[in-house]
Order: C-alpha cells, then sequence, then structure tokens
C-alpha cells in the first residue's frame, strides 16, 4: 500500500467543518453524541410523537407510555441543545409548556420513523429468530 493512501481503518478525529460529514466511525467523532440522543428509545419516540404536531408535555409523556418525567424531560432537554425540538414555556399557572419539531427535527424524525417502521414490520421475523436461539440453545 502506498505511504501516501489512508487505510479504511484509519479514524479521522477532527471536529467536521460546517457543511461538512463527520466520521462516524471515529471514536471522538461529535456526530456520535447527537446519534446517540437521536437514537435512543426515548429520543425515538419523542421524535416519532411530535411528527403530529406541538404537544404539551403530559400528552408527550402518556404518549410515549412508560417514560419517566425526569427521564422525558432531560431527553427533551438534549434533542433541545442539538436543535431538533423547541420547548416553548407560557407563562401560566399551573405552568404550560409546549414540544414541538424544528425543521431539522422534522427531518431526522422522518428517518427514525422509518427505521421504527422497519423493526415494527419485522417483528414477527424478529421474534422467529429469538425463539429459534432460545430453542437451539437449551
Amino acid at each position: 500500500m502506498r505511504a501516501d493512501r489512508k487505510t479504511a481503518i484509519e479514524p479521522r478525529v477532527a471536529a467536521p467543518v460546517a457543511g461538512q460529514r463527520g466520521e462516524l466511525f471515529a471514536e471522538q467523532c461529535p456526530s456520535r453524541e447527537v446519534f446517540k440522543h437521536v437514537t435512543s428509545l426515548w429520543g425515538v419516540l419523542s421524535l416519532v410523537a411530535l411528527q403530529q404536531g406541538t404537544l404539551r408535555f403530559s400528552e408527550l409523556r402518556r404518549q410515549v407510555g412508560g417514560v419517566s418525567e425526569k427521564m422525558l424531560a432531560q431527553t427533551l432537554q438534549v434533542l433541545e441543545a442539538d436543535g431538533f425540538v423547541v420547548r416553548k414555556a407560557h407563562p401560566v399557572v399551573p405552568p404550560h409548556v409546549e414540544y414541538s419539531l424544528t425543521r431539522l427535527g422534522l427531518e431526522v424524525a422522518v428517518h427514525v420513523a422509518e427505521l421504527a417502521d422497519c423493526i415494527e414490520a419485522n417483528l414477527p421475523l424478529v421474534t422467529r429468530h429469538r425463539l429459534a436461539r432460545g430453542q437451539a440453545a437449551a
């Protein structure tokens, strides 16, 4: 191999310049952190739920069954920090807070919804594989 060519396993660790793609396989690539936020269970479910439009915190929590208030609040904070979600607090008593997707959030939500749809559509096949593996291991 020529010395001036990079190998496929040599990671780039510099942060991407605006308009450039990151290097997801590089250990220090900042896109990994964003990827973690978007693809976490609560991140995916929040993004998919918010595709239908603006939701109050309590509505979102009901829609995303099983999430604690603390976990949902943390998830929404990181999604907001990443620019995917907008939080709007209304100055009323009791507090009224609404969440909606930004333009970028809508784009990302479409992709994670496709992933979720793919998993749900193939769940019977996954279940069969799990059962076969469990029976073979027993």
